[in-house]
């Protein structure tokens, strides 16, 4: 089976997955939209809004002996089982923070206060949580900050530029796992065994939070020493980041109460909730792994589940950029330009960057609007591009993210307005 364009699930089930989510096709008003901004959050499973409720709601502590704080203990042990379900993780310690940057501050922090070493690498890519709390400590501490290039064809890092910047005075390594522009996917795996065969030793930090909703995660084949997710991103709510440190990471020094043991990380107590819609958004993706195969096994089900997600998504960035049943994609419309247009579509995620003639992308994403598209723009202004998109020589780009329960059906209007806002600042004629 041919998977490089991708494999659009059954249209019976994507009308089954849109209606397990909150407005997908919308907004809270009823009036009709396409939401293509899930890169900054992503559309809300309605179990999971449901679960964070009932469990929000209930006013017992879990740190008790009565009958509904066993109820939150259980809840929390079974989304603790639930992150290792989906990262593949065994031992370490599960950490529960307000939000994935504020944890990924805390593991940076932990590393690079407590290993020796002259340099830090990273790359331009990655998110301000991990550039900029790699920047404060090499300066704080003295060391540098050794930075790898991006690839403007790609509009990923190449996996040697990466590894050249390391040697034997490296105390650590943070790289993100997909880039939120240009949704390039990094080789996770070979930038560990390789970093690892330089030093082995070698702390590594990876920021998932991009593309954990997208594809898989497995850290028996990428054994890093601390990665994040954030359930808002991952069909979860806000207000929450989840995250994994090794045994070893675990064990350095880092903010907690004097009396918890020596490898726990939670300071102050976790809201149950972030446990419990962890567990529903298990629940979602084990599901869809169920409508392919029989198991018994979560872990199996789980990845049936991300990686036929994966394929819908793939089939959806096909048809964005070639179109299909006689309609021409993005890559074939006069005025449309994509960006970081890789052709390898098994390398990227479903995140597309592109700009329109005659259009500044601010005014492009409310030309959208005002036709019932909610996208974004992604401009050098922003502490949150302008590193990225330099690297890349782009100025700035309209970035559109749908989600694997967006049909074909989304992607075809998605074109077809899209060529209507190209031909009305053309001066062409609009049909």
């Amino acid at each position: 089976m041919n998977t490089s364009q991708g494999i659009l699930f059954p249209e019976a089930l994507t009308q089954q997955i849109k209606e397990r989510f909150h407005y997908v096709d919308h907004d809270m008003n009823g009036r009709e939209r396409l939401f293509f901004d899930n890169a900054g959050g992503s559309f809300r499973l309605k179990s999971a809004v449901e679960r964070f409720a009932q469990i929000d709601a209930l006013p017992d502590c879990p740190e008790r002996i009565h009958e509904l704080s066993l109820f939150l203990q259980k809840v929390q042990a079974d989304g603790t089982a639930d992150l290792r379900t989906i990262l593949n993780a065994q031992g370490g310690s599960v950490y529960a923070s307000l939000t994935a940057s504020g944890a990924m501050f805390d593991m940076v922090r932990a590393v690079a206060e407590n290993i020796p070493g002259t340099n830090m690498v990273t790359t331009v890519l990655e998110h301000p949580s991990s550039f900029d709390a790699l920047t404060l400590y090499a300066q704080r501490l003295g060391k540098e900050l050794r930075v790898a290039r991006s690839n403007p064809v790609t509009g990923g890092v190449d996996v040697a530029d990466i590894v050249g910047l390391i040697d034997q005075d490296t105390a650590f390594l943070s790289v993100i796992y997909a880039s939120n522009i240009s949704g390039a996917k990094l080789d996770i795996q070979a930038i560990v065994q390789q970093a690892r065969a330089v030093k082995p030793d070698l702390y590594i930090v990876v920021d998932a939070v991009q593309h954990a909703p997208h594809g898989l995660i497995d850290l028996q084949k990428t054994p890093v020493d601390g990665i994040n997710i954030a359930p808002y991103k991952f069909f979860g709510c806000r207000g929450s980041g989840m995250s994994w440190v090794s045994d070893r990471a675990a064990q350095l020094p880092h903010h907690k109460l004097a009396g918890k043991k020596k490898d726990f990380w939670d300071l102050g107590s976790s809201a149950p909730w972030q446990f419990g819609v962890v567990t529903e958004i298990v629940n979602y993706v084990c599901w869809i792994g169920g409508q392919f195969i029989q198991s018994g096994d979560r872990r199996e089900l789980f990845v049936h589940g991300i990686e036929r997600i994966e394929l819908h998504e793939r089939a959806l960035l096909a048809r964005l950029l070639n179109g299909g049943d006689g309609r021409s994609g993005l890559r074939h419309l006069d005025g449309v330009h994509v960006f970081l247009d890789h052709e390898d579509l098994t390398k990227r995620d479903l995140i597309l960057a592109m700009g329109i003639d005659n259009l500044e992308h601010a005014q492009a994403v409310r030309e959208y609007e005002k036709r019932g598209v909610i996208v974004y723009e992604r401009v050098s202004t922003s502490l949150y591009s302008k590193r990225m998109l330099e690297s890349f020589g782009l100025e700035g780009a309209i970035r559109v993210s749908p989600l694997h329960c967006n049909s074909a059906a989304d992607i075809d209007r998605f074109i077809d307005i899209t060529q209507q806002i190209s031909l009305a600042f053309s001066g062409a004629e609009v049909p």
